[in-house]
C-alpha cells in the first residue's frame, strides 16, 4: 500500500568500503540515540584510547558511548555536533596516533563460533553502546528486551537501503556478508528465535545472491528480495511485505511477533559479540551528481563531515545543500562542522538547482498523498487540522501513525509542504497524548 517510486541515484554503489584514518580534533555527542543522554566519564586532560568508554548511558532507554579515537580530551562542553546547528553537550579530543584499548579483538579473522547465552549477548550490546544505524538510533539492547507477555517469533533484517542516493548498507553487505550474518545469528540467540528474514530490494541483485549463497552455512536464515517501492524499508512495511502481517495503530513490532534490525547494526552486533569492539565508527556514503568521486567511507565517530567531503574532492562549485542522512528522511545541515555520528549513514550534496522548494500552490483536492501514503492516511486533511490547531481532530485521524517518509510532500502537485504541516501538528498530539498519560 502506498509508496513511491524517486530516481535511485545509487552513484557510490561501486565505491569500496574506504577507511578514513583519524587525525585533528574529535569530537563525539553525548546523544547519538534516541533517549537520555550518555553522561561523561572522563574529564579535560585525560588520555583515551579507541574503544574506551567515555560516557555512561544514563538509563535504560539511553547507550554508551565510546572514544573512537585516543588522544587527550580537551574538552567537555557544547559544540554543534548535528545537522540543526544548534549546540549540544559532547566531548572534543585531540587525536595523536591510533592506540585502542586492549580487550578490543582487531584482528580481521571471523569468528564464526557463538558461545554467549542470549542474555549475555543483550548486555554485550548495552555495554557496547550498539543502537539502531539505519537512522534511527534507537538503543539496540531495548529492542532485544522482550515486553513481559510478549513473544518474538521471528527476526527480521533491515537491508533494503529504499533511500535515494545512500550505498552505505549495500557496500557493507557485499564486504561484510560473513560478519553479518554471525551477526544475524547473535541476535537470533539474544530474542530466542529460530528464523530469520534478510530483506533486501530486487535493485541489489548481487547483495540478494551474496548473502543467499553465504546464508546456505546458517540454519534458519533466509534472503527474501523485495519490490524496489519507497519506503519499503520503514519497519511497519517492511514487516507486513515478509511475514504479511501488519502493525496495529501506535503498536510495537513485537505486536506481529517480529524484532526488527538494520543490517549494518547486525553487524555492528558481530563486532561486538564476537570481538568485544564497542560502537566507534560505521560506513557513510558522501555523494552527489557534482562530486569529484563518490565514496563509502569506515569513518570513526566523531570525525568532521567536512573532512568526509574533501576525501571526495571538496564542495562542488554551485552546492545549494548538504543533507545529512537520505534525501527523503534526512536533514539539510547548517555547517559541515559537524562530527559523524552513530546515525550517520549519508552525506549528499545538492547542486543549487536542485536545493530550491518549488513555489506553493492551492491544494486542488487530488488525493495522489492520499494514494502514496504507505500508512493510509489523509496527508492534505492532516495539514488543515494541523493549521488550524485541532489537535483532538488530528489524534482521532491518527497522525502519530505517520512515519514522516515524505511520500506525501514528494508527490504533492501543487508543492504543500504537507510533512512539515504535518511534523508540527505530529509533535504536539504525541505531547499532549505524554501528559495524559503522566509520562
Amino acid at each position: 500500500m502506498g509508496g513511491v517510486h524517486p530516481p535511485d541515484n545509487k552513484l557510490s554503489i561501486g565505491a569500496k568500503l574506504e577507511f578514513v584514518q583519524p587525525d585533528g580534533i574529535s569530537i563525539i555527542p553525548l546523544s547519538q540515540h534516541i533517549g537520555a543522554p550518555a553522561t561523561p566519564t572522563v574529564a579535560v586532560g585525560d588520555k583515551v584510547k579507541a574503544g574506551q568508554l567515555i560516557a555512561q548511558s544514563a538509563g535504560f532507554v539511553s547507550a554508551n558511548i565510546h572514544s573512537g579515537v585516543s588522544g587527550t580530551v580537551t574538552a567537555i562542553d557544547s559544540v554543534v555536533c548535528d545537522a540543526s546547528g544548534i549546540k549540544k553537550p559532547g566531548i572534543s579530543i585531540q587525536v595523536e596516533g591510533d592506540d585502542w584499548d586492549e580487550s578490543v579483538d582487531r584482528s580481521t579473522t571471523i569468528n564464526r563460533s557463538i558461545t554467549a547465552s542470549g542474555g549475555d549477548i543483550v548486555k554485550k550490546i548495552q555495554a557496547m553502546g550498539i543502537v539502531g544505524m539505519g537512522g534511527a538510533t534507537f538503543p539496540t539492547h531495548v529492542k532485544l528486551t522482550i515486553p513481559e507477555g510478549k513473544k518474538a517469533e521471528v527476526l527480521i533484517i533491515n537491508a533494503v537501503e529504499c533511500e535515494p542516493y545512500l550505498t552505505a548498507d549495500h557496500r557493507l553487505m557485499l564486504e561484510k556478508g560473513d560478519e553479518i550474518l554471525v551477526g544475524v545469528e547473535a541476535l537470533k540467540r539474544a530474542i530466542g528465535v529460530k528464523q530469520a528474514y534478510i530483506g533486501i530490494e530486487n535493485n541489489k541483485k548481487d547483495a540478494i545472491a551474496h548473502l543467499t549463497s553465504l546464508s546456505q552455512n546458517f540454519e534458519g536464515i533466509t534472503v527474501v528480495p523485495l519490490k524496489v517501492k519507497y519506503p519499503q524499508g520503514g519497519e511497519k512495511q517492511l514487516i507486513k511485505a515478509i511475514i504479511n502481517k501488519e502493525v496495529p495503530s501506535m503498536g510495537l513490532p513485537i505486536e506481529t511477533g517480529a524484532v526488527v534490525q538494520n543490517v549494518a547494526t547486525a553487524f555492528a552486533v558481530y563486532e561486538a559479540v564476537q570481538k568485544n569492539k564497542p560502537l566507534v565508527e560505521r560506513v557513510v556514503t558522501v555523494t552527489g551528481k557534482k562530486l569529484s568521486s563518490t565514496k563509502n567511507f569506515i569513518a570513526r565517530i566523531g570525525t568532521p563531515v567536512n573532512k568526509l567531503i574533501d576525501l571526495t574532492g571538496g564542495v562542488p562549485e554551485n552546492t545549494g545543500k548538504i543533507v545529512l542522512g537520505g534525501p527523503m528522511m534526512g536533514k539539510a545541515t547548517a555547517t559541515v562542522n559537524v562530527p559523524v555520528t552513530k546515525g550517520t549513514s549519508g552525506v549528499l550534496l545538492f547542486d543549487e538547482s536542485e536545493s530550491h522548494r518549488r513555489p506553493e500552490h492551492t491544494c486542488i483536492r487530488c488525493a495522489k498523498c492520499v494514494e502514496v501514503c504507505p500508512m493510509g492516511l489523509e496527508p492534505y486533511l492532516l495539514t488543515r487540522q494541523a493549521k488550524n490547531s485541532l489537535w483532538d481532530a488530528l489524534e482521532e485521524n491518527k497522525i502519530q501513525d505517520c512515519i514522516e517518509c515524505g511520500c506525501c510532500l514528494y508527490t504533492c502537485p501543487a508543492n504543500v509542504p504537507l510533512l512539515d504541516w504535518i511534523r508540527f501538528g505530529k509533535a504536539e498530539v504525541m505531547k499532549r497524548m505524554r501528559a495524559r498519560n503522566g509520562k
